[in-house]
């Protein structure tokens, strides 16, 4: 099943899954409305003045100039939608080349061309001239449609433009993938809400000496797992189990999946039956990988600070919106989502991601280079600040206070102008003292 949700997931986001459907769509709308034109003819034409009545040579003409200008069009289209990715990956990173495919802006443009010339090409066939025992049959109903297709077609061009003029803004590449870090979090959260009522997860007392362990059979990136199905398999078959590899960890075979609890009740069948909760391919997704999604936010940074292209200002950007992520799970309590069966008895103990790991994976990567930066410095200090506004507790602000001190000492080595440094030490100590009077509050 995993794999099946998997191949779904790949079909549905590759670029040319949305323009054959329309393609098909077009197709059989061609073969519907020549059927609607046969039957009905085309006495109809004369009754409405601002439809002209056309011959058949002119509806030949007609259409091949449509299909001649759309497929021309795609080609253009495609031609700059292959220049906006080769821009993404030598300046903001090839992850991002993922997001540029599954724009549905970009596969409907290309749907809107291709399906219109699949149209026309099949209307060609059934515009027949008057011949000797043979009558006329211009389908005007369907040549109407084929104008009403070339304008919006035009119209889509027109959008396209736009559309992949403001896509490769990096202000908005930044905050697009934000966007879809927030849904990923929301979706954790919908599914750790769900578990906030019940009893506490405790594993087994013998767990570490009865649990068997069930090992991968395959090697790649963990891209989907069926947590619902793990918990179904241990209700089943009354076992308990801890995962230890979730989706975005890289697996190799015979590489520990998870531990199921007790060995005696778990055979071949019930292995087998476990791994097919999972699925693996050759690279990350963000389906299921909230982490996939914060490294994006973090190379684009990353690369903003490198020596090559030494732009601070998006560096901050990506900075910004990542502090946004950080003040939700600290304010919003996600903690790790484990599976219970109908009689609340656990049933899978899993790790999630918390606070710590989320404020790990953003200030402890991009340190190093925000730390060699003066403005770069003085605006992770601002953001470590302004996040005590949304701590809980006392642990949380000391890995804050903790994460300051740590940039305060890799700026302090790196800042080689007197007035940078003193800049860097009224930044951190202005970031202290928000911590601090947010937990006196």
């Amino acid at each position: 099943m995993a794999q099946l949700i998997k191949y779904w997931n790949t079909l549905k986001g590759s670029y040319w899954f949305i323009p054959t459907v329309m393609s098909i769509m077009a197709a059989l709308l061609s073969f519907a409305l020549t059927a609607i034109d046969s039957r009905i003819g085309a006495a109809w034409v004369t009754n409405i003045p601002w439809i002209y009545s056309i011959q058949a040579e002119g509806a030949r003409g007609l259409l091949t100039t449509v299909a001649g200008s759309m497929i021309g069009v795609a080609g253009v289209t495609f031609s700059i939608t292959i220049a906006a990715l080769s821009y993404t990956t030598s300046t903001l990173g090839p992850r991002l080349l993922t997001n540029f495919m599954h724009d549905r802006g970009n596969q409907i443009t290309l749907g809107t061309f291709v399906s219109t010339f699949v149209y026309c090409l099949l209307l060609l066939r059934v515009v027949q001239a008057g011949h000797e025992g043979s009558a006329a049959f211009v389908p005007h109903l369907s040549l109407l449609f084929a104008v009403g297709m070339a304008v919006a077609s035009l119209a889509v061009l027109i959008y396209f433009i736009h559309h992949i003029t403001e896509s490769l803004h990096v202000s908005n590449v930044v905050a697009n993938v934000a966007s879809e870090l927030d849904g990923a979090i929301d979706e954790y959260q919908r599914r750790v809400e769900a578990d906030r009522d019940k009893p506490p997860a405790n594993l087994p007392a013998d767990f570490a000496e009865q649990a068997v362990a069930v090992r991968a059979d395959g090697d790649g990136y963990i891209q989907n797992l069926i947590f619902g199905s793990l918990v179904r398999q241990a209700a089943t078959h009354d076992l308990v189990l801890r995962i230890e590899r979730s989706p975005g960890d890289f697996v190799a075979a015979g590489q520990t999946l998870l531990w199921a609890w007790p060995a005696a009740r778990v055979d071949d069948d019930v292995t087998s039956g476990l791994i097919d909760a999972y699925a693996w391919g050759r690279q990350r997704t963000q389906s299921q990988d909230v982490f996939f999604l914060v490294n994006e936010l973090v190379e684009i940074a990353a690369r903003a600070l490198s020596p090559g292209i030494n732009d601070p200002y998006t560096a901050m950007g990506c900075l910004d919106w990542l502090s946004v992520a950080i003040n939700r799970v600290a304010r919003d309590d996600i903690s790790s989502r484990h599976g219970f069966d109908s009689d609340d008895k656990l049933r899978v103990w899993a790790r999630g991601f918390d606070f710590a790991a989320l404020v790990s994976a953003v200030f402890d990567q991009l340190r190093a280079y925000f730390a060699g930066d003066r403005n770069a410095a003085v605006h992770m200090f601002k953001r470590i600040g302004d996040s005590g506004e949304f701590l809980r507790n006392a642990d949380q602000r000391k890995l804050m206070q903790a994460q300051a001190e740590a940039l305060y000492e890799a700026a302090g080595e790196a800042m080689t102008s007197a007035l940078d440094r003193t800049a860097v030490e009224q930044a951190y100590r202005r970031a202290l003292r928000l911590l601090a009077q947010r937990n006196a509050v």
